[in-house]
């Protein structure tokens, strides 16, 4: 049903439960995502935060780097956090050399560019598509330093936070993709989960009920 999407979370690493407990008060259903064959029938898909470098080790161990990449690039939608941002962005600054990510972003993401685990700080955000500022979390978190032309900006650091960090991008969307430099899963506020659950509805909708069901 398109009102009660069917949304993936990414379970190698990361918050996964804390996700699905927030998709599901937006009014979704999850399911756990570990293998390839779990992508059949998604609607959509989160990509929790973790360790960039690890986490695409293991979905190239287990399968799912280029199968994720494929459904990415055929529409499927995503909601990246932290290190899932940098897993959907195309250029990442500060990474290891065979970095790989599952790209579909068309921006340029700095790996903790905000510092180490020491370094974790608490924002009020001015969010595109929310009527009251949300309370964010960063930990070891990037931000985008460059978006393409059809990237719109959800998010930056407002005044009146971390004075060196005002004006950095912290989320963001390109069509069927959501990405957002912090962690919204551990804060009890779900609105942002409803914002990518509203968008992955909008998506289905868009594809038709013939493409739909071939999924």
């Amino acid at each position: 049903m398109v009102e009660r999407p069917t949304i993936g979370v990414l379970a190698l690493q990361g918050d996964v439960r804390e996700h699905r407990a927030m998709l599901e008060r937006a009014g979704a259903a999850t399911v756990a995502v570990r293998r390839p064959e779990e992508l059949a029938g998604l609607d959509g898909i989160v990509l929790p935060g973790g360790e960039s470098t690890t986490i695409s080790k293991l979905a190239r161990t287990f399968g799912l780097l280029d199968p994720l990449r494929t459904a990415l690039r055929q529409g499927l939608p995503a909601f990246g956090t932290c290190a899932g941002m940098i897993m959907l962005a195309e250029h990442v600054e500060n990474g290891v050399p065979d970095q790989e990510t599952f790209g579909g972003l068309d921006v340029v993401v700095r790996r903790n560019a905000f510092g180490r685990q020491v370094d974790s700080f608490e924002a009020d955000l001015d969010v595109d598509g929310l009527a009251d500022r949300f309370h964010a979390l960063f930990i070891r978190a990037p931000w985008v330093e460059k978006i393409g032309a059809s990237v719109e900006v959800v998010a930056r650091i407002a005044a009146g936070n971390r004075p060196e960090a005002v004006g950095r991008i912290v989320a963001v969307r390109q069509g069927h993709l959501l990405a957002t430099s912090f962690h919204p899963e551990i804060t009890g506020d779900h609105r942002i989960h409803a914002l990518f659950v509203d968008l992955v509805r909008e998506t289905v909708r868009a594809a038709g009920p013939e493409d739909h069901e071939r999924k």
